[in-house]
Order: C-alpha cells, then sequence, then structure tokens
C-alpha cells in the first residue's frame, strides 16, 4: 500500500502529521520530522512576541500522557519568516504555519508566512468569539488553504467549526490540548509543572475519546478535510481516528514520548493494520465508522460469543465485572443473565479476543 495521499491539494509523504509542539520549534526540528516520515509540520504558534516559558514545563501523566505548560513559540515571528520557515522548505518540509491568538497577530504575520514559503496556514486562538473574525480576514490575506484549529475548551467547538468553514476555511484541525489541569508530584507536595497555580494543559492518550468525539461530529456536517489530533499514540489509534472522519492523523505527544524515529515505525504499521483490515489506500479508511454511529442509543441486549480455543485464562472478564456475574474455570464459561447488565467492560479488557459480541 502506498502510503502517501493528498491533503488541500498538496502530496504529502504520509498522513502523519506533526501538531505544533516542541517538536515543531524551529527548521531543525521540522527537518528532522520530514526525514523519519513525517507527512507535514505544523510549526509552534507565531506570535507578536516570542514566548517565555515557565519552569519546568512538560511532564510525564500516567500512561502516555502529558501535562504541558509550554506556550507559543520563543523564536520571533521574524526569525520564522527570515530563517526557520525557508529553511524547512529548503529541506522539503510540507510547512503548515500556525498563527495566533489575535486579530491583530492575523494582520502582522500571515502575509510573511504566505510568502516565507508555508504551503498552508493555521489558525489558533484561546477565545471562541475571537476565530470567526480571525478567518475571515486571513481569508482576505492568503490564498493559500487556512485550517482553523479548535479547541475543547470552547462553548462549542463543533459549531465554531462549522461556522469558520461556512468563512472559507478550507479544513479545521480538531482538536487543541484540554485544560487548564493539573497535577501534583506527592514526593516534593509541588506541582509537576510550573506554570500559574501549577496548572498546564493535557495532551496525549488520555484525550483522544475528546478528539474523536469532535472529529466524528464535525466530520458528520461536512465534507471538508480534517487533521485529527489528539491522542494518537499507535497504528490502532491513527486507523480509529481516520474512521472517525479524520482525513490525515495529528500527532505530537506520541514522537516526543517515543522518539522521533518512532514516526517511521508508525507509518509501517498504519499500512500493515490498515492492510489486514481489507483497506487499499489511507484515504478509503476515512469515516468509514461514520455509517455506524447510532443516532439515538441502543437498547437490544447483545449476545455474547466465547472462543475457549483462543482464551489465555488471564480471568480478566471475570476480575472487572462489577455484579460478579461471570465466572470462567478451565475455559468453561459460565454467565449469570440475571446478574449481568450488559455493560460490556468484560469485552473490552479481553486480550486476545476470545470474549466478543454479535
Amino acid at each position: 500500500m502506498d502510503i502517501s495521499i493528498e491533503f488541500l491539494g498538496i502530496k504529502l509523504q504520509s498522513p502523519l502529521i506533526i501538531g505544533s509542539g516542541p517538536i515543531s520549534y524551529g527548521a531543525d526540528g521540522m527537518i528532522r520530522a520530514h526525514k523519519n516520515g513525517a507527512g507535514a509540520v505544523v510549526t509552534k504558534t507565531i506570535r507578536d512576541e516570542a514566548a517565555v516559558n515557565p519552569f519546568p514545563h512538560i511532564a510525564v501523566s500516567g500512561v502516555n500522557s502529558m501535562v504541558n505548560a509550554e506556550k507559543w513559540s520563543d523564536f520571533s515571528g521574524d526569525r520564522w519568516v527570515d530563517i526557520e520557515i525557508p529553511r524547512a522548505k529548503a529541506a522539503g518540509v510540507v510547512v503548515i504555519g500556525s498563527i495566533g491568538h489575535t486579530m491583530e497577530e492575523v494582520e502582522h504575520w500571515v502575509e510573511k508566512v504566505d510568502r516565507a514559503g508555508a504551503d498552508m496556514i493555521e489558525l489558533v486562538s484561546y477565545t471562541e468569539d475571537s476565530i470567526l473574525p480571525m478567518m475571515k480576514r486571513a481569508r482576505e490575506l492568503t490564498k493559500k488553504p487556512v485550517l482553523v484549529k479548535i479547541s475543547p475548551n470552547w462553548s462549542n467547538p463543533v459549531a465554531a467549526a462549522l461556522g469558520v468553514l461556512e468563512l472559507g476555511a478550507d479544513g479545521i484541525t480538531a482538536m487543541d490540548s484540554v485544560g487548564p489541569v493539573l497535577r501534583i508530584d506527592i514526593q516534593t507536595r509541588r506541582p509537576m509543572v510550573g506554570g500559574e497555580r501549577g496548572t498546564g494543559w493535557l495532551t496525549g492518550a488520555a484525550i483522544k475519546p475528546i478528539a474523536l468525539h469532535y472529529v466524528a461530529e464535525i466530520a458528520s456536517r461536512t465534507d471538508k478535510p480534517i487533521i485529527g489530533l489528539g491522542g494518537v499514540m499507535n497504528a490502532e489509534d491513527a486507523v480509529e481516528m481516520l474512521m472517525a472522519g479524520a482525513s490525515v492523523v495529528g500527532v505530537c505527544t506520541a514522537p516526543m514520548l517515543k522518539g522521533i524515529e518512532y514516526l517511521g515505525t508508525l507509518n509501517i504499521k498504519i499500512e500493515k493494520l490498515a492492510e489486514r483490515l481489507g483497506f487499499k489506500t489511507i484515504g478509503e479508511i476515512s469515516g468509514s465508522a461514520l455509517s455506524n454511529l447510532p443516532a439515538s442509543e441502543i437498547t437490544d441486549k447483545f449476545k455474547f460469543e466465547y472462543n475457549p480455543s483462543i482464551c489465555n485464562d488471564c480471568m480478566r472478564c471475570v476480575v472487572v465485572c462489577p455484579y460478579q456475574a461471570r465466572n470462567l474455570e478451565n475455559r468453561i464459561m459460565n454467565l449469570d443473565e440475571e446478574l449481568c447488565r450488559y455493560c460490556g467492560l468484560c469485552i473490552t479488557v479481553c486480550p486476545v479476543c476470545a470474549l466478543t459480541s454479535y
């Protein structure tokens, strides 16, 4: 399978987009990502003033998640347009220039970032009410594709996405990090990051279900391209994001925690998984689960199916049942249907899919 894909008229070497963040701090990081298989790279957000970050500003939070108090780019906008973007473009990087967070900064940087060679523009704002006028003005300042990054911290991200698309946005990035959040180191009794009141923003595996929801809701209402960003840590996550309606897949936390070389591994695993699932192209995966999303609650009980030949006797299905409805002995499964509430938890914890439903 060829995992290259066309996105907004540009051929990408893979469906993986590096989201705006530490990896894309400048040209060196962007080129490194490109060489390791990124289809495109979003710059750190360019603003009028370079960021001054608190210390420390990034910490691991559980498995495959992080709390991040890092701000926008700590390079000046002039450095981006004079040095970093041209260097990245000369090395073959597909560059998406991230610009925020105000109307004034749209005025100051969209045309400059365009002329510097960025292939697309991504607008980002912390406030929902500012993104519509920002989009309207950006559309007047560039003919390059313009994406808008929605935030789960807004009151109605789906409505905002549809609103900017009506104003001429070419696509959506769904989504930004979740927050503010707090983690405390119990050994020191101090917050893990140095943001105000110890807060930061949650990224990684913990936010994937939120990102999937917004991707699916937007994709159900428009055929415009979507970068599905948030919690993609492996090939299964990437395919799930595509099935929810993403056109391409954003990654940030995964290559940070696993190393930039993981991008190549991830591309290979996505290709193999897609082929095993019967897809011929990456594009075929996009939105393939949307028709299965029910319009209302499912009220019919399902039936369990147990395959003792592949069961590994881990007993997870028995241990997690809060109703004590399931028993497994010598690979003979017994279910007390009067106790069972058909919550489905037992199915999802089975590591070998010996317990399924139909």
